[in-house]
């Protein structure tokens, strides 16, 4: 099988069933689950994190928040001094190692970028893939608030909404309902998806301050080399960390016997019988290749990335860790 039909196999969503409307202008995450997510953004606030200084907004430190520092300047690197801050760019300029230097911002800030577009509208485990970017955000956006710091996001949708970076509880519940807004099924494509991708990261870069923790809740389907330069921009000014969303059907293919499917980029329809070992051996190794060139790039561009599943219900394992 060619490498051109791997990576449109890759792409292949089963065509839903049409949905009830009920469930359609149903909210992505539900007042028990919301509470849930609530407990779980608690638990994350107490697990043990580097602390700064004592009693002061923004001087707490850990992967999921990041260490409430701006970067400054490099110097040369002396010994002893932390590896974790090695600036590498500078060190393969100059032949000689040097390090970066930050100042202690008071709230730092956190940006959430929800992806809410076509191949994020789809889910066969517990929840589509949208409703569980929502709820990653959820968690974050809680925890954010718990350690005083400021919080803002952009969704990305058929038109884009951006809210401003605010403090507080309040600014965290706001947030977590435009997270978590019905997501009807999109019927058409975007046709200028990869641009409009590229715009989105050169609005992200001319809008962040540097030192912020920018978190790209996505499936990342979008994802191309032409991205790469500006996500390695963004990565140098900001700390980015990208939580990739994918469901257990893209990993493996259940046998259902004939099935339409639907290619979110195209728009194309194609019946394909699942019940052919082959077929879900073919779709398989398509998606395997498909993640792992989606990896590279995000390890290319210095970004932090990780997957998690969307089926998953605990994700304080999972956040904590990555």
């Amino acid at each position: 099988m060619k490498s051109g039909r791997h990576t449109w196999l890759a792409r292949l969503r089963p065509q839903p069933a049409r949905l009830a409307a009920a469930s359609v202008d149903a909210p992505l995450i539900g007042a028990a689950d919301m509470a849930g997510l609530a407990a779980q953004a608690a638990l994350l606030v107490t697990l043990p994190v580097r602390e700064v200084h004592d009693h002061h907004a923004g001087d707490w430190a850990s992967r999921w928040l990041g260490r409430g520092l701006d970067f400054e300047e490099s110097r040369p690197y002396s010994a002893g001094d932390d590896i974790r801050d090695m600036d590498w760019r500078t060190t393969a300029r100059t032949g000689r190692a040097h390090l970066k230097i930050y100042r202690e911002e008071r709230q730092p800030l956190v940006h959430l970028v929800i992806d809410r577009g076509a191949t994020m509208r789809f889910g066969t485990r517990r929840r589509l893939k949208v409703a569980q970017a929502a709820r990653v955000a959820a968690v974050l956006a809680f925890a954010t608030a718990g350690r005083n710091g400021v919080i803002g996001a952009t969704l990305w949708s058929a038109q884009d909404e951006t809210l401003p970076a605010r403090h507080g509880r309040l600014a965290a519940l706001a947030l977590i309902e435009h997270a978590a807004a019905p997501c009807p099924p999109l019927t058409d494509p975007a046709p200028t998806d990869a641009l409009q991708h590229a715009d989105r990261l050169a609005a992200l870069e001319a809008s962040l301050p540097r030192g912020a923790r920018l978190v790209l809740i996505s499936d990342f389907a979008w994802l191309a080399d032409t991205h790469e330069t500006q996500l390695a921009r963004l990565a140098a000014r900001c700390e980015v960390w990208a939580i990739q969303i994918v469901d257990a059907a893209e990993r493996a293919l259940p046998a259902m016997g004939p099935a339409c499917f639907h290619d979110m980029a195209s728009g194309q329809r194609v019946w394909l019988d699942t019940g052919e070992a082959a077929l879900r051996g073919a779709v398989h190794t398509a998606f395997a290749g498909h993640l792992a060139a989606q990896a590279a790039r995000l390890a290319r561009a210095g970004v932090h990335h990780q997957q998690v599943g969307g089926e998953v219900d605990d994700l304080v394992a999972l956040l904590v860790h990555g």
